[in-house]
């Protein structure tokens, strides 16, 4: 090849390799100029990611750009945090005016608790965290607001059960006093009084009982408690009243029923049930106590009644404090609503539950189950089955398929009851 031909051949070659470097270099200005360049966020604060991740309280850092740079673990396990984002837009709008006006907000939020109608009510403190982030504090006070509301409710019910017998007393005191000269009168009156102020003497120690039990959430120094005993202790102290009613009492107790517990505590829970049934029973009828080991470590208390009974709407309700289905039958007994709330206490606080079948006009049976002692915890009492045996068994609770309760042969001789005509709630 000649050296002229050469040249032109390496001149193309030149401009087409100068081509392509034009090209390139085109290109990658232009891919340059599309680029989207994400400027990485401020360094933290020093120790602000160890303090956050002790913290048992939700803790979250935000950026400029409100994504969340840090957070503690509460914050994800109460549902504040999803990823990189503040779940909840009053978080947000809260984190954006502290940046905004560099001060520090406390307020108190109630938010949507996930995806139902739950509501979660916090206290929020947000802060400026240097010149880049915010903090944000929230902690959960949903339970303390459910106890102030719980409390605000008791006082109001409280005041309100109060002012029954005190007004009634003075008014029956008035009445006394114009009736001075109406030896008749003057006796009518003065029975009435007494019977308001026991009434009222019943209500200050139910509600001062179950303040008690409410401030406590376990047993101090529990002991061996022979629950067929406490059976016994609660029948023999409600058989004079049962007796006047004309209403008899069924204990039985098999031997080995024991837990640990408050003797005291176990006896008055079986006693405000047995009350209860014989406030809410006709004469002619019986009531029938049952303390019995069941398999699975449990020893369980049934209580039924040839009542009245209760009806279904009601019997969620019947363990509320105060509440009462039939109002005018639970005044004439003298009952203060309470009864039933101080069982479910002592109960709970036993580490047990208490549960009730019933059917209206066929009667109740409530049931309360405790962890039983083990069988070796310490020698049977000689006393563990005082009675057992000597009264009638009392009737079984009725199983889920809530078969007849009582046949005919097994009642006492009756006298001829009223139709049942309502429902029964708390003594």
């Amino acid at each position: 090849m000649d050296p002229t031909t050469a040249a032109i051949l390496g001149g193309f070659v030149g401009l087409g390799i100068g081509g392509v470097a034009v090209l390139a270099v085109r290109a990658s200005d232009r891919s340059r100029r599309n680029e989207v360049i994400i400027a990485p966020s401020p360094d933290l604060p020093p120790g602000v990611g160890e303090v956050l991740s002790v913290l048992r309280s939700s803790g979250i850092v935000v950026d400029r750009s409100d994504r969340v740079v840090n957070n503690s673990p509460a914050a994800v396990a109460h549902g504040l945090v999803r990823g990189q984002e503040l779940v909840h837009p009053e978080l947000l709008q809260l984190a954006r005016a502290v940046r905004r006006h560099g001060d520090i907000r406390e307020v108190e939020l109630d938010l949507r608790k996930g995806i139902g109608e739950g509501r979660l009510v916090v206290a929020a403190r947000v802060a400026p965290l240097g010149a880049d982030h915010v903090l944000l504090l929230v902690e959960d006070i949903s339970q303390a607001r459910r106890v102030e509301e719980i409390r605000r409710d008791f006082l109001a019910n409280v005041s309100h059960e109060l002012k029954t017998p005190v007004g009634g007393i003075s008014l029956l005191a008035e009445a006394l006093l114009d009736a001075y000269d109406d030896p008749e009168a003057v006796q009518r009156f003065a029975s009435r009084i007494g019977v308001e102020s026991r009434r009222l003497s019943s209500l200050v120690k139910d509600i001062v009982e179950l303040s008690r039990l409410q401030g406590t959430d376990v047993i101090k120094d529990p002991t061996l408690v022979d629950v067929g005993a406490c059976a016994h202790d609660a029948g023999e102290r409600h058989r004079l009243l049962a007796e006047e009613h004309g209403i008899d009492i069924a204990v039985h107790a098999d031997r080995e029923c024991r837990v640990w517990g408050d003797t005291d505590l176990i006896t008055t829970a079986i006693g405000n049930l047995i009350g209860n049934a014989i406030a809410y029973s006709d004469g002619g009828t019986r009531v029938g106590v049952s303390a019995r080991r069941r398999p699975g470590g449990l020893v369980e208390v049934a209580v039924t009644d040839q009542g009245l009974g209760i009806a279904p709407e009601e019997q969620q309700r019947i363990f509320e404090r105060f509440y009462r289905v039939d109002s005018a039958r639970s005044r004439a007994t003298g009952g203060t609503g309470l009864g039933l709330a101080i069982v479910k206490h002592v109960v709970e606080n036993h580490g047990g539950t208490v549960t009730v079948w019933s059917q209206v006009g066929r009667g109740s049976t409530f049931t309360i189950s405790l962890p039983a002692a083990p069988a070796g915890a310490a020698a049977a009492p000689e006393t563990a089955a005082v009675g057992a045996g000597d009264d009638e068994a009392a009737p079984e609770a009725p199983g889920p398929n809530a078969p007849d309760q009582y046949a005919p042969d097994e009642l006492p001789p009756a006298a001829p009851a009223a139709p049942a005509s309502s429902t029964r709630g708390q003594p």
